[in-house]
């Protein structure tokens, strides 16, 4: 059940819960399982996971569900990344392989971020399901709101949210990825995962190629850049996917390996020679290899056979800093590029060989590499001394360290000194936003305004968790039904992003309502009950009998004595400050009389008229108790209600006309004194 969820995910990370298979929890490390190596995904194919390995990153953002209680887990997930090349709404469905088990899933926009900014990021969350119900669950056009929180316990019972979500709208360019989670615990059976039904299209159908081709160093490596992502398993390890003219004497391919193959897909590729390249030109063309086909993308399209790449072969040289990766939201870690790898022994640690200049003062305190197994990177991470969290514009420079020289590229070369531009930009605040409250009587109607600051460009409002606006000042919004509202609200300027959840209170609404005695009798004073709820500032009372008041709780009142029963309706009209009113309505029958009598005589023909014995006008008796007897002396019927009335029959048989007993007892209401009354009655037939 949901509502244990943090328990039981707890347990398991602390290893006290052993998942299947698996003597503990632990840290995911499994290709697919982490953000960072997620499986590429197109629409075009269904993919099956045969089995979920249990581990967990840890806490990923559900803004929508902050106030269930509940912390939400990537437990023993699979992730897939993808790119939107039409704009339109994502349909999927995850169908488990055993149908008892219990999937979520949430999908995030990381557009221009880290893959594990998820954890720690709720502006990209874009939709998301953690409903415990277990089956089939994905999207679906039919589904209400793009975010089902966790089941809850509610008065002792479970409410299950459903288990599909709202299709999400994708934007053309922007890159996702989907954390697909199974929380049933010890069965890791599988599933499949497939995209259909939105309008949306997740399939990239540029054809496979490659872009360039560069010789490394002496050329005995060639390096070949690919238009897009391919499939690692369809690089052929002996480098029969490639051929090289001319072909030097004596020199042929002898391999091929990817570049930084991120679990599924390699972007970049090596073709190594058993020798040395001459200057010149050469090209390298595509072949079907000994694995029997050229390179493949993520949706199984080839790279065509006979695609040339030309390239120049040059004596080598030292590699300048290329490039800085995108600055993001308060950076106090700078990532510089390089077009050939580094020798991570040659980067001072103290971060010496770097120094930065800029709107503010900054100084460098470290340096290392992304190392690969070779003890070589692309690329070098400079550490600030403090973020950068004011907008401005910098740049950095290489030149020799405390070890006495810059970096050594991995032809041997010094890095020539050389500096590279860039540029941050402002922390921001969702807590800018206004709120102006308009209320009214039947409506009231909030607008919500973001002001131009800090370079903010992005913004998505979520309104109770259902209704949802990008832009910067969404329509006002126009509540019928008042109390608390909720919203949250998340900004971004490209760098930083923040998000903000408010409450707004429509306390105007007003209820009018009171209580009287439906019955009254003669003499007696009625009391008035006001039930009225709302910020009240107005009552006005009619009595009905001409007579009212001013004001929250009035006087008793006396009706007056008509000799005959009287019905007079009561009138409540209250209002507030803001001129709402509304309006409660009730009767009191007053009585002609509330003298206990029992008749002396009925006739129970069924005309209407004395067809029943019974103390009249009993509404001041209490414990109550009537009796009705033969001349036999034998009792023909009881009541202890006065409204119980004897109809003249005993068991079902009608009794003959003649002269009957009857014995009362009761408590006065007025006087609490007992009284006992008995008389005779003739039922006439």
């Amino acid at each position: 059940m949901r509502t244990n969820r943090l328990l039981i995910v707890a347990l398991i990370l602390a290893g006290l819960l052993a998942p299947a298979k698996e003597g503990r929890a632990q840290a995911c490390t499994a290709l697919g399982q982490t953000p960072a190596t997620a499986f590429p995904v197109c629409g075009s194919s269904v993919f099956s996971q045969s089995s979920v390995p249990p581990c967990s990153n840890g806490v990923v953002p559900a803004p929508t569900c902050s106030g269930d209680g509940v912390t939400y887990f990537d437990l023993n997930p699979y992730w897939y990344k993808f790119t939107c090349f039409t704009a339109g709404t994502l349909g999927f469905l995850i169908n488990p392989n055993n149908h008892d088990d219990d999937y979520d899933w949430e999908l995030f926009d990381v557009t221009g971020q880290s893959p594990d900014a998820v954890f720690s990021n709720a502006a990209q969350v874009v939709a998301s399901n953690w409903s415990g119900l277990t089956g089939n669950t994905g999207t679906s056009a039919s589904a209400n709101a793009l975010y089902e929180c966790a089941s809850s316990r509610i008065n002792g019972r479970i409410t299950n949210p459903p288990i599909f979500s709202k299709m999400p709208t994708l934007i053309q360019g922007h890159q996702y990825l989907l954390m697909v989670s199974h929380f049933s615990g010890s069965d890791q059976s599988g599933y499949k995962l497939s995209f259909s039904g939105g309008t949306a299209s997740i399939t990239d159908t540029t054809p496979p190629a490659m872009s360039s081709a560069s010789p490394i160093c002496d050329g005995s490596r060639i390096r070949i850049a690919l238009n897009k992502e391919m499939a690692c398993s369809t690089l052929a390890a002996d480098g029969s996917d490639f051929v090289l003219s001319p072909l030097p004497a004596g020199v042929k391919i002898v391999g091929a390996y990817a570049v930084n193959c991120a679990g599924f897909a390699l972007d970049t590729l090596v073709v190594v020679t058993n020798g040395p390249l001459s200057p010149g030109d050469y090209s390298i063309t595509t072949r079907s290899g000994t694995d029997g086909n050229t390179l493949l993308d993520i949706c199984g399209t080839p790279v065509p056979v006979g695609q040339t790449a030309i390239f120049h072969m040059v004596p080598p040289g030292p590699t300048p800093m290329d490039s800085i990766a995108p600055v993001g939201c308060a950076p106090d870690v700078l990532q510089l590029v390089f077009k050939k790898e580094i020798e991570c022994s040659t980067i001072a640690s103290d971060g010496s060989d770097f120094t930065v200049q800029g709107s503010t003062p900054v100084t460098v305190i470290g340096a290392y590499g992304q190392c690969d197994t070779g003890n070589r990177t692309y690329r070098v991470m400079v550490k600030l001394s403090a973020p950068l969290v004011k907008a401005g514009s910098y740049r950095i420079f290489l030149a020799p360290g405390s070890d006495g020289n810059t970096l050594v590229d991995e032809c041997g070369f010094l890095s020539p000194p050389g500096s590279l531009p860039f540029t941050t930009g402002d922390t921001v605040s969702a807590k800018l936003m206004t709120d102006q409250i308009l209320l009214g009587c039947r409506a009231d109607t909030i607008i919500y305004q973001y002001p131009d600051a800090d370079g903010v460009n992005q913004w998505q409002w979520i309104f109770d968790g259902t209704d949802t606006s990008r832009l910067e000042n969404p329509p006002p919004r126009i509540y019928s039904v008042f109390g608390t509202k909720n919203v949250q609200l998340t900004v971004s300027n490209g760098y930083c992003s923040d998000t903000l959840n408010f409450s707004p209170l429509l306390g105007n609404a007003i209820k009018a309502g009171l209580e009287v005695p439906n019955i009254l009798c003669p003499k007696d004073e009625a009391g008035y009950l006001n039930k009225s709820t709302g910020d009240l500032n107005s009552f006005t009372w009619d009595f009905g009998d001409g007579s009212g008041f001013s004001g929250a709780t009035p006087p008793s009142h006396l009706y007056p004595l008509t000799g005959i029963e009287t019905v007079y309706t009561v009138t409540l009209i209250v209002g507030n400050a803001i001129g709402c009113y509304d309006t409660a309505v009730q009767s009191i029958d007053v009585l002609r009389s509330c003298y206990i009598a029992v008749p002396n005589a009925f006739t129970p023909n069924g005309d209407g008229l004395n067809d029943y014995l019974y103390p009249l006008n009993a509404y001041k008796a209490d414990n109550l108790t009537f009796k009705v007897f033969n001349r036999f002396g034998l009792m023909v019927f009881e009541s202890h209600d006065w409204q119980q009335k004897w109809d003249g029959t005993f068991h079902g048989d009608r009794q003959p006309a003649g002269a009957y007993v009857w014995f009362l007892q009761y408590v006065d209401h007025d006087s609490g004194k007992p009284v006992f009354q008995k008389g005779t009655a003739l039922l006439i037939r």
